[in-house]
């Protein structure tokens, strides 16, 4: 049975969201046992007693705020991050979950876990929403925010790997963001990535950001410092429509009864945009699974998250980026 280590400590709110988001997922399902990482007093006061062995607690007594730089969590090994990552690296559990400190646990799990073979850099994967009703997989979007050539090219490999075997998708296409479709656009970064990149009979050339959302192709490949603005200024501005509308139906008692009329179709494009249905972003490229949500996450997103570690674990998804990197040359 498959074991996850959960940070249990490490969200914006505390041990309430987490604990129970593991709680719902246990109850849900019974193929997984976790090892739930924190302050026990903490812990226990969220936890119902009617889960026998699937629950162990692993006490740890610091935690690593948002506030406090990504490398002093070497020096805290009694943070509940550290030894949820450490009981991965000694192989008590095969997936770690974290909502904490996204910067630690990238470099906790990067030099405890370790990388696969061939694979230089690690990447944060994001999911983003299409008006084909499926999701696309953006990375890297905040791991390495200065790349090479072949990191982009190892990171198209990675994606098209995680959107076959987690997001189903058949025949994944990878597309590399830049500032045009012509072969010709980009910097020269992106040129030389273009050139990896056709080593890949899943990539279909260069895509521009409308390209994430119309479905076109289902992995996006870009650096960090590019994917994490991607992704924030995607989040600003479904906050920022959300609020129009909001705003716009309070003015108009048309538009409230529209709106009433409009209620399931609001509830699924909230769905479609909510961090929560699918938990958090996987980090490629490792040893073991490593997912990291959202500081903000609720009881749902935990769970989500939870599932998606098991299904990662399920896929062998390091052994299948590894066996594909083998037979491309480049």
């Amino acid at each position: 049975m498959i074991n996850i280590a959960l940070d249990a400590m490490g969200g914006d709110f505390g041990a309430e969201p987490i604990v129970t988001g593991a709680v719902h997922a246990l109850y849900e399902r019974d193929d997984f046992t976790l090892s739930l990482v924190g302050k026990r007093e903490e812990i226990i006061k969220y936890l119902p007693k009617n889960l026998g062995d699937r629950v162990t607690i692993v006490e740890a007594s610091d935690v690593i705020s948002m506030e406090d730089s990504a490398t002093d969590v070497f020096k805290r090994k009694d943070s509940s991050i550290y030894r949820a990552v450490d009981l991965v690296r000694d192989g008590e559990a095969r997936a770690v979950v974290s909502a904490g400190h996204s910067g630690a646990t990238m470099s906790l799990a990067t030099l405890r876990i370790g990388r696969i073979s061939k694979i230089s850099r690690p990447a944060i994967a994001a999911f983003m929403p299409t008006k084909e009703g499926k999701r696309s997989l953006v990375l890297d979007v905040g791991a390495n925010v200065d790349c090479k050539a072949e990191n982009l090219f190892q990171f198209g490999v990675m994606g098209e790997v995680y959107a076959k075997k987690i997001l189903n998708i058949p025949s994944p296409r990878v597309g590399l963001l830049s500032n045009g479709e012509e072969d010709s656009k980009g910097n020269e970064l992106t040129k030389e990535s273009f050139k990896l990149l056709q080593n890949l009979p899943s990539f279909k050339g260069n895509v521009e950001g409308n390209n994430i959302f119309d479905g076109s192709v289902d992995v996006i490949v870009c650096d960090g410092f590019v994917g994490n603005l991607v992704l924030k200024t995607s989040e600003g501005v479904a906050e920022t429509i959300s609020y129009f509308i909001k705003k716009r139906i309070k003015r108009s008692a048309i538009a409230i009864a529209g709106a009433l009329l409009m209620k399931k179709v609001f509830r699924l494009l909230k769905k479609e945009i909510d961090y929560a249905e699918y938990g958090g972003a996987p980090l490629l490229g490792l040893k073991a699974c490593t997912i990291i949500g959202h500081g903000k996450s609720n009881p749902k997103a935990v769970k989500n998250a939870i599932f998606q570690a098991i299904s990662y674990v399920n896929a062998e998804i390091e052994q299948e980026i590894e066996q594909k990197l083998t037979t491309i040359e480049i």
